[in-house]
């Protein structure tokens, strides 16, 4: 990557005045191997990106809502699994610990939005219990997480 030394008779240009014995500095700079390094650095963060997202797997039912606009925050996801597990963002919370722990969480952000996302095989019931935990925590900017696709209720069918 550095400079290079360029013997005399290998090619390039000479000069002929007297130097006929000494090397000439190569002063070209080889910037193949940053090309490489970038070109791996982006299809990592490329690959990476998608896998950023929170992780627990859910079916979410489908429905024709449209898709809520992005905002400054990271938002916080309150997953609801089939099984009745909560977890905030990736991390499973035990029930009586959850008002807590978003209390706590809330405190520290700017946006008081929570995403809440149920599995589609779980009761609504269930759903409604959480909704009514977080509305007595203080929360009551509650956003249900969906898949878009869903039926409209006008007899046609999802995009």
């Amino acid at each position: 990557m550095g400079a290079g030394v360029m013997k005399p008779g290998s090619g390039g240009r000479h000069r002929r005045r007297g130097r006929r014995g000494k090397p000439q500095v190569m002063s070209e700079i080889n910037v193949t191997p940053f090309v490489d390094v970038m070109l791996v650095l982006l299809i990592i963060f490329m690959v990476a990106a998608p896998l950023l997202t929170v992780g627990v797997p859910l079916e979410l039912p489908k429905t024709a809502a449209q898709a809520v606009g992005s905002q400054q925050e990271e938002p916080l996801a309150i997953s609801l699994q089939a099984d009745g597990t909560i977890a905030i963002q990736n991390s499973p919370v035990p029930e009586a610990e959850l008002v807590p722990k978003l209390r706590a969480v809330l405190a520290e952000r700017s946006d008081d939005r929570v995403f809440l996302r149920a599995d589609g095989k779980l009761a609504y019931a269930r759903v409604a219990e959480v909704m009514g935990a977080l509305n007595s925590a203080g929360i009551s900017n509650i956003v249900l997480v969906t898949e878009s696709g869903g039926p409209r209720l006008d007899g046609s069918a999802g995009n």
